[in-house]
């Protein structure tokens, strides 16, 4: 491996776009961006020559080239397991955008694949890399056991397109929004799901939904609600952990934290915000430079996509569904 990462970058779309911006520009002395695949070939040659690096029409090329010491996937996770199978047979580190799979049984297969192939593959859970959730996460110990949890998300409405195509998408909000709740459910609480029951809607989706809200059980008897809308003209980012000695109460959009004890609270210093993508980027470069364990590893994405999948099940079928496991 040479003294800069060499990377190769699979999707380069408007959030592909902003993985080559960081890795170009604020990673220069660490990766290094030497080529990129885009199905758009004519459009793909332009922004190749904006970041200095080649183009490839043909993702499966790229991963093969010498020079591309790991890989970067940042399109819908339908194409998720034929890019871990990919990067398996050239041997190649990937760090996949979330959500990790479309569902459970793809992502069986691509553990199985990643781990016979012996590739670390990482997940972009970027949420984890939020000032307020770690913060949360560092002052959990003082309100006590954990016994409740509320995490919304809201967003404006996701341009019209791939989001909206199944087929391309794999799922709606439940999916693509869901995953960092369900993720965050897990790393905040340090417990696992057990069932879950879940609504759904559509707003202004046709064949997807862009509305839900779930209940989830966790191990020991814990609940928690999450919910998320791409339906509103607004931002929020909610977490709220119930202990038994008080209340964190935070927003990751809002970017504030308050320790509750009794009535009083207590605002806690959170930091300025930052790029999730570029401290997420850092994470994977370094652990791979150290030869670490993948610090998301995809296991853990996965989990989240099995809470996801649990989501749509219970919505289907109007009652509580188990959460399946992933190995």
């Amino acid at each position: 491996m040479t003294t800069r990462l060499r990377l190769g970058l699979i999707g380069v779309g408007k959030h592909g776009s902003r993985y080559a911006r960081h890795i170009v520009h604020d990673l220069r002395d660490d990766l290094r961006l030497v080529a990129m695949a885009r199905r758009d070939v004519e459009a793909g040659q332009a922004q190749a020559a904006q970041y200095g690096c080649r183009v490839y029409g043909d993702y499966r090329e790229m991963i093969a080239a010498p020079d591309v010491d790991a890989v970067v996937a940042v399109v819908p996770p339908t194409l998720h397991l034929q890019i871990v199978e990919a990067a398996a047979a050239e041997r190649k580190p990937l760090l996949l955008e979330k959500p990790a799979a479309v569902g459970v049984e793809a992502g069986r297969s691509m553990l199985r694949v990643a781990r016979a192939a012996g590739i670390p593959v990482m997940v972009a859970q970027t949420l984890r890399y939020n000032g307020v959730v770690r913060v949360m996460l560092e002052a959990r110990s003082r309100i006590g056991r954990i016994h409740a949890l509320r995490i919304a998300q809201y967003f404006e409405p996701s341009r019209p397109g791939w989001i909206d195509e199944p087929e391309v998408s794999g799922g709606g909000v439940v999916l693509h929004t869901g995953v960092h709740s369900f993720d965050l459910l897990r790393l905040l609480s340090g417990l696992e799901a057990e069932r879950v029951s879940c609504e759904m809607s559509s707003v202004n989706t046709a064949r997807t939904e862009d509305n839900f809200t779930a209940v989830v059980r966790l191990q020991g008897g814990t609940l928690a609600s999450v919910a998320a809308s791409r339906a509103t003209a607004s931002r929020g980012g909610a977490i709220e952990l119930v202990g038994e000695r008080g209340q964190l109460i935070g927003d990751h959009a809002m970017n504030f934290v308050k320790v509750v004890h009794g009535s009083e609270s207590a605002a806690l210093a959170v930091p300025p915000p930052v790029s999730t993508v570029l401290e997420m980027l850092k994470d994977f470069a370094a652990a791979l430079r150290r030869g670490d364990p993948m610090p998301i590893p995809l296991e853990e994405g996965l989990r989240a996509v099995a809470l996801a999948a649990a989501c749509c099940r219970a919505a289907a079928s109007h009652r509580a569904e188990p959460v399946a496991p992933v190995e």
